[in-house]
Order: structure tokens, then sequence, then C-alpha cells
């Protein structure tokens, strides 16, 4: 893909102004770890119930009539999906979605559910980006990674606009540092662009951890061979790309890992102490937070990115005493 420009914090601001056109701000819950206030932004309760929505409108709003009319084609494990999905339903477009066949079923039907075409491929196996490509040339549509996009950058990063308005408004420290999952960086790129005086903590599944590789050496590395089985399919991410990975890197971002248990652990909590579910790959922030892998300090913002669990895995989690 052939990057046009580069994704800005004015550019974030334009997106944060769409997006609270047509959605009200997530919920910002406060809550004292180890005797410091920690704010948690609770993405997991969006509409389509992940931060995805937000890039993906900020994206399908910046297309002209004319690419409305093609349609959009995208890839994803089910949380870009369902945002370009919702996106593209309401702007009256077609939406193909290139997504993995073992991705789960709550996402899948629900993307499907909102009128989008998917194309199942073999993550493994397959180039998801490729097929994309593919079918976008063949029916003349545009194509909307998931985080290689400086449109999708600035409207995950809408979300620190709005976190930095509500931890204001609650007279709380301005964010400082703030805790992100990380798949491809998307989230994590627009949250240091949105918050430049903030610490940014990229936080990823043991074993899938190419940004932390990356920033640790100075340069892309992918995952290692052979990575584990994960219960966080939305950060099944193989290898960062070069426009997120510029961004955090600029910003001499750090990055953590979890474990599968810990990962467990922190969505038992967030049940708990919150009241909301959180998906695995959106509860690694939380994980690492809980599992003292960060500094507490007031100003600290933890990002609970998605809350599309598969209901019998999330039941075995709430059930489970690991």
């Amino acid at each position: 893909m052939t990057i046009v420009r580069q994704p800005t914090r004015a550019g974030v601001r334009d997106a944060a102004a769409k997006i609270a056109a047509i959605l009200p701000q997530t919920p910002l819950f406060t809550v004292e770890i180890r005797g410091v206030p920690v704010s948690f932004k609770a993405e997991c309760l969006q509409p389509i119930g992940a931060f995805k929505i937000r890039g993906a409108w900020h994206r399908l709003t910046a297309l002209d009539a004319e690419a409305r009319d093609k349609g959009v084609v995208a890839f994803s494990s089910g949380n870009h999906a369902q945002g370009v999905a919702w996106a593209a339903k309401r702007l009256g477009m077609p939406a193909v979605i290139v997504m993995p066949s073992d991705a789960p079923a709550v996402k899948r039907d629900a993307t499907m559910a909102m009128g989008a075409e998917i194309v199942p491929y073999d993550r493994m196996t397959e180039n998801r980006a490729k097929i994309a490509a593919h079918l976008a040339h063949a029916r003349g549509a545009a194509l909307v990674p998931s985080f290689d996009d400086p449109w999708i950058i600035e409207g995950q990063g809408s979300a620190g606009i709005e976190a930095m308005t509500q931890m204001v408004e609650a007279r709380l420290p301005d964010p400082s540092h703030v805790i992100t999952p990380c798949g491809g960086g998307g989230l994590a790129a627009g949250l240091a662009l949105a918050l430049p005086e903030a610490k940014i903590t990229i936080v990823e599944p043991e074993g899938w951890d190419d940004m932390c590789r990356s920033l640790e050496a100075g340069w892309i590395e992918p995952v290692g061979p052979n990575p584990p089985p994960t219960a966080c399919d939305a950060l099944q991410t193989i290898e960062v790309s070069p426009l997120t990975f510029d961004v955090l890197s600029r910003r001499g971002a750090t990055g953590v890992r979890v474990s599968e248990a810990e990962i467990r652990t922190a969505q038992r909590w967030a049940a708990a102490k919150l009241r909301v579910v959180v998906e695995p790959g959106g509860a690694v922030a939380l994980a690492a937070v809980l599992a003292a892998k960060v500094e507490l300090k007031p100003g600290l913002l933890v990002i609970l990115s998605g809350g599309n669990a598969d209901p019998h895995a999330y039941a075995a989690v709430l059930g489970g005493n690991d």
C-alpha cells in the first residue's frame, strides 16, 4: 500500500470531532489499585464492542462519493471488520471483509449481520493483505487496512482526546502514562499522537510480541517462529507496519508482554470491579497493571480496547481460578 501522507495530531483532533458528532463518549472508570487511582477507558462499550469503530468512521467518511459507490475491502479477525461494516452500513456502502477462518463466531456473525460479505482465509498459511488487495483491485473498491493507514491511526487516537477531556472534567491528573493493547499498533500510534506529553507503553501476549521486539531492536521484527496459541485473536499480528512503528519509536514507546493466565485474571478483575466484559485482547493492558509490569503513578490511563468475547470461552474464564 502506498502511504499518501503521515498521520498527524491535527488529524486525530478532526477524527475526534467526527466521532463526537455521531457517538456518545465511552465511560471512564477510576479505581484504586495498590493505593493509586487508575483510569480505565472502556472502549469495550462501543456500539460494536471495540475502539475500531473510530478509525473505520474516520477512514470511510474521508472517501469521496465515487469511491463510496464502489465500496470497501478490509481484512480483520473481527473488531476492525465490525467497525468497517458498521460505518459502511451507515454510509450506504458495500463492504467485503477478509476474515480468518478461525475468527470467533461472535465477531463473524456480528459482521455479517451488518451486511458485510465475508471472505475466509487461513491466517497461518495465507496472506490476508494480498487477498484483500486483489479483491479491492478486482472490484475497484477502496482498501481499508486495520492499522497501516493514516486515517485509521488518527481515528483510533480520538479515544485519547476523549479520555483527556474526561479526566480533566473529573479533576484527575492529565494522562501522563498510557497503557494500551497492541496488535498492529494503530491504536497505540493514535494515542501517541493524541497525547504527546504522555509516556506510551504497549502490551502484547507472550509469543505475539512483534511490536515489543521491534521497539527493543530499533527496527521492525516479526514474531518468532511457531508462535504459541493465544486467546487474543485480535492481537495476532505477525509483523507491524512501518507507519505505526515509526510513530511509536519516535515517541520512545516501550512494550511489555503478558501471559495467558495474567490475561484471564484481568478479565475476571474487570468483571468483578468494573462490571464490564473485556475480551482477551482487550484485557492485556489491564493484565500488565495487575501483574505489576508497569509502575503505578497518578495519571495512569489504561485502555480496555474490546469486549467481543466468545460466550463459552468467557464463561470458562469467569469460572476458572488460575
